[in-house]
């Protein structure tokens, strides 16, 4: 008598690891001589990044900044939606980036899509912004990850609840 084994597939952003990054991102900006004087900043709201500086060469200053340490502290940058840069008032410029949480219908297809392509004997369900796949061999389940792995996706996922 085997039993099923399953896990599930989401993709999530873990904010206090963002909010950690963007102190420390402020930090090397406020000691960098080529920031010395200019209105650079980044704030978190919610699920979305501001940034804010004094032209569109030092904004993309900033997100390289910004992108270094979300990368040391583990954070996906794939998750990260950049906006159109917009002007700001005191002449300066703004871009506004959303963190994407959970795994939407479109790429929840492409998903199941790789999981059918397989061929192994696995079932997929979507849950809201999540899939739960399972199986009953172990084997299967391991196949599965590595393909999903392996695909280009245009998120980050994460594999959790392994049983």
């Amino acid at each position: 008598m085997s039993k099923e084994s399953s896990f599930d597939i989401v993709s999530k952003v873990d904010l206090s690891e963002v909010t950690n990054a963007i102190n420390i991102a402020m930090k090397e900006i406020k000691n960098r001589y080529d920031f010395k004087g200019s209105k650079s900043d980044i704030s978190l709201d919610k699920d979305e990044l501001i940034l804010i500086s004094n032209d569109e060469f030092k904004l993309e200053q900033l997100k390289d900044v910004l992108i270094g340490k979300l990368i040391k502290r583990g954070v996906p940058t794939k998750n990260i939606q950049y906006g159109k840069i917009e002007p700001a008032s005191g002449g300066t410029v703004r871009q506004r980036a959303k963190l994407v949480q959970g795994i939407d219908k479109e790429n929840a297809k492409k998903i199941n899509t790789i999981i059918k392509n397989t061929g192994l004997k696995v079932k997929s369900q979507v849950q809201d912004d999540q899939i739960r796949v399972s199986g009953k061999s172990k084997d299967d389940l391991q196949k599965v990850i590595a393909a999903i792995r392996e695909a280009d996706l245009p998120i980050d996922v994460q594999f959790v609840n392994y049983r």
